[in-house]
């Protein structure tokens, strides 16, 4: 037996040998292919790229990895390249160990240079001036509804959404003390609602306290002798806390969307979203007049959100994504239809639609 099993790790070890040969040579045709885009002044990050080689591992795989294995692992692989070039500097709506730090690490990976900013506003600062290259924000959650700081924002920002990341966001206990001895709960308000019935059910009695994120509360709870807070898997890593449960949200179907934004476009890759954000002209049927180029050339429209516009009372924006690229010859000829008959009209990106 022990025989059959320092077999086994031999080959293991050989393998090692080869993944680690392989990757290097791979990573050096990387910083080639730097040196090329650098002489055509496109950014060292491409979201159309990445996709394409994500798309590409379910193919080539039969197993027992499965895709979603296989894309935690080349996220790290293509994180470590482009750290090798230049590490990107990466602004997120802090502070660290938030939902919004995870999505911005599910999107680059863990070697890029991470930026907390204290709100919306600052992390879309913090791109426009070039402090960061990229920034992350919050734009719905499938339970709280639309981000509107981030809606307001992206009208009158310069910046692109270049890609985006869909979280299914899971909730923890977290604590220093067991769970029978938790005497406060501390997270803010909307989680704490989220997982209303596993705390009355588990946690009967327990007061629970709203603080202003669900680091703070991992942040109090690491100092608290009795206390546990909900928060991530990240939060838990950070402060030094134990997981005393996971996934004690009473919806399953608990997901926020983030958009990443950049100062330049993404080319078509076959598989794209596209954002856009107009008003209408005071007139009767404005508004129907807007969606019929949607019909006409045959776009699938997945979502239509309104927005009070601030600048008129009863003036509004709406905002819709619809699936396919800005330069698809059909959507290229609904937004000149479109920009015809609306009083202000905005494409906010097309992105790969990767989730």
């Amino acid at each position: 037996m022990s025989k059959e099993l320092a077999k086994l790790r031999k080959q293991i070890d050989n393998i090692d040998k080869k993944i680690v040969t392989d990757l290097n040579n791979r990573s050096l045709i990387t910083l080639k292919i730097r040196g090329l885009k650098k002489k055509l002044g496109k950014g060292i990050y491409a979201p159309e790229r990445e996709q394409e080689v994500l798309n590409s591992l379910s193919e080539i795989s039969k197993g027992p990895l499965t895709s979603e294995n296989l894309k935690a692992i080349y996220r790290e692989i293509m994180s470590s390249a482009i750290a090798l070039q230049r590490p990107l500097k990466i602004a997120y709506l802090g502070p660290e160990a938030t939902f919004s730090h995870l999505a911005a690490i599910k999107r680059f990976g863990s070697q890029q240079e991470y930026l907390v900013c204290d709100s919306i506003s600052d992390v879309f600062n913090e791109a426009e001036k070039g402090n960061a290259d990229y920034g992350v924000v919050p734009i719905e959650n499938s339970i709280e509804g639309a981000v509107t700081h981030t809606m307001d924002m992206l009208i009158d920002s310069d910046l692109k959404i270049c890609s985006q990341a869909v979280m299914n966001i899971s909730h923890n206990l977290l604590a220093k003390c067991p769970k029978n001895k938790i005497k406060k709960v501390y997270s803010i308000t909307q989680v704490l609602g989220q997982c209303r019935i596993w705390l009355q059910k588990n946690l009967p009695g327990v007061e629970r306290i709203d603080v202003s994120s669900t680091t703070k509360a991992a942040q109090i709870v690491q100092k608290e002798k009795l206390a546990g807070c909900i928060a991530s898997f990240l939060a838990a890593k950070v402060y030094k806390l134990n997981v005393l449960a996971s996934g004690i949200e009473d919806s399953p179907n608990n997901i926020t969307r983030f958009l990443v934004l950049s100062k330049k476009d993404t080319p078509k890759t076959g598989n794209d979203k596209t954002s856009i954000v107009f008003s209408i002209k005071d007139k009767i049927g404005a508004l129907h007049d807007m969606l019929v180029p949607f019909k006409k050339y045959m776009i699938n429209m997945t979502k239509i959100e309104s927005r009070p516009s601030k600048k008129k009372a009863w003036d509004y924006y709406f905002f819709v994504d619809f699936k396919g690229h800005k330069d698809d010859k059909n959507i290229s000829r609904a937004l000149k239809e479109l920009d015809s008959q609306a009083r202000f009209l905005k494409i906010l990106g097309s992105y790969p639609n990767n989730e």
